[in-house]
């Protein structure tokens, strides 16, 4: 897990625009649904600790400085960390999605020799689910299987397991190129084709920045306002249109409080804001795209119109109830989850 209590403005946002991660300032992917934004997710560290789920790198020195950035115009993510014996450069990203999701950890050396660890612990539904992990060398990678989910982790780099933590040491030089992807698929089915990380990188940077390109405008305020348009697209739900609020659920709008409702789904008067934006900004596609999704999601009776809608088929959110997590995010009131609606439980 992250630094105890690392602040929600301190994370880093990546998304492939169908789901997205939150990466802390120390470069721990803290929150990770897959393969949807709405998804039960395998990385809840960040509404819970680190036995819900977490990825991390970090050396065996002391931290003595982090510095974090996007590269340009994407969602590309970059973490320099230092220590007296030398530095590296953590690149995360998601490519857009192709066959399944990818999330793709690239660790650099920038300077001198640094010993790195790595702690990934996968816990399905929430950190509930512990999965059964198994080397596959047919496919090339470590699997973790648990229900209807499946994960492979691909990387040169040997990994073993602890305490049922998959765990890594190794050493980075200057020069060198580190991948480790971590690729989602349904667990009745094989993994998919092992995928290039260079080419994937290349990819999402092409990606990126041909879709900021579209905003003209220059001046001052230009890199803030491609940022929080980069950040609206990495909220959009692509195949359908639909735009999510956040990609979180159960944080609270102030510490302690009790409005910590699950953001992962389309609010109609967030996602109407969103549409004004990126008309504004030039950005039809987006809004027209939007557009057809909510006549498709409110087809029928203006009085069956609902606040909230979930952003695949479109449709609305479910009411079934089913057994599902409690979180405590800072001694905040508790948020459980039942299929898309929430339900408060008072603070111990």
């Amino acid at each position: 897990m992250a630094k105890e209590n690392t602040k929600i403005e301190d994370y880093g946002f990546l998304s492939d625009t169908q789901t997205g991660a939150l990466v802390s300032r120390d470069g721990c992917v803290d929150w990770l649904c897959f393969p949807r934004f709405d998804s039960p997710a395998c990385f809840a560290s960040l509404v819970g600790d680190k036995e819900n789920g977490h990825w991390r790198f970090f050396p065996k020195e002391k931290v003595e400085a982090t510095r974090r950035r996007y590269r340009g115009e994407t969602l590309i993510l970059e973490t320099e960390i230092e220590t007296k014996s030398g530095a590296v450069r953590l690149i995360d990203f998601m490519p857009p999605r192709g066959e399944n999701p990818d999330i793709i950890r690239i660790i650099e050396g920038v300077r001198g020799k640094v010993s790195m660890q790595m702690e990934l612990i996968i816990r399905f539904d929430y950190g509930h689910i512990v999965p059964w992990v198994r080397t596959r060398k047919k496919h090339e990678g470590l699997e973790a299987i648990a229900g209807p989910d499946g994960l492979i982790l691909r990387t040169p780099v040997e990994t073993h397991g602890e305490d049922l933590t998959t765990v890594a040491e190794f050493t980075v030089a200057k020069g060198d190129h580190i991948p480790f992807v971590l690729t989602w698929f349904a667990s009745h089915t094989d993994p998919p084709r092992k995928i290039h990380a260079d080419h994937a990188l290349r990819d999402t940077e092409i990606f990126w920045v041909d879709w900021a390109k579209q905003f003209q405008t220059e001046g001052k305020w230009r890199d803030a306002i491609v940022r929080s348009l980069i950040t609206l697209k990495g909220l959009t739900y692509a195949p359908t249109g639909g735009l999510v609020a956040a990609p979180t659920t159960s944080l609270p709008e102030q510490i302690g409080g009790v409005r910590n409702w699950d953001y992962r789904y389309c609010w109609l008067r967030d996602a109407a804001l969103i549409l004004l934006v990126l008309m504004g900004a030039g950005y039809r596609e987006e809004a027209t795209s939007w557009r057809q999704w909510l006549l498709r999601a409110i087809a029928g009776s203006p009085a069956q119109m609902q606040t909230i809608y979930v952003t695949k088929t479109p449709g609305r959110c479910a009411l079934a109830t089913q057994r599902q997590s409690s979180f405590s995010w800072m001694c905040t009131a508790k948020c459980s989850l039942r299929s898309g609606r929430l339900i408060m439980l008072e603070s111990k």
